[in-house]
């Protein structure tokens, strides 16, 4: 079951995180988003702390939607604390690369070579 939103603590200088609070049904769940995760998913670097609660408000629909996949993927224990990280923020995909143009008869050849070289030797025969 998904959390709900409930209230901000606010930025943690000691640890460079800003904290949260979500609600599973009636019982608090504490959370809190590295400086790091929170401009991984703005897509900027080096937000001032004084800066981390507004930037926490214009994401935290994504911030608690992460917090609420954390929660319902891990073990339910009470007083444990959802941290997010970077590595819980999707990057992503680099855009695509513009195709190189070819010469028709060297893209068949590169084709045919990756082909023989996937298959197996028995196969070959």
């Amino acid at each position: 079951m998904p959390l709900t939103r409930d209230r901000i603590i606010g930025h943690d200088n000691e640890r460079l995180a800003f904290r949260f609070t979500m609600l599973n049904n009636t019982d608090t769940v504490e959370c809190q988003i590295s400086d790091a995760a929170l401009d991984e998913l703005g897509g900027v670097k080096g937000t001032e702390s004084m800066a981390r609660q507004a930037q926490f408000l214009s994401l935290r629909d994504a911030v608690e939607g992460i917090a609420s996949e954390i929660f319902d993927k891990g073990p339910c224990v009470k007083g444990q604390v959802v941290r997010i990280f970077t590595k819980h923020i999707q990057k992503s995909p680099p855009p695509l690369a513009e195709p190189i143009a070819a010469d028709p008869d060297t893209e068949n050849a590169a084709s045919l070579r990756v082909i023989a070289e996937t298959r197996p030797a028995s196969a070959a025969q």
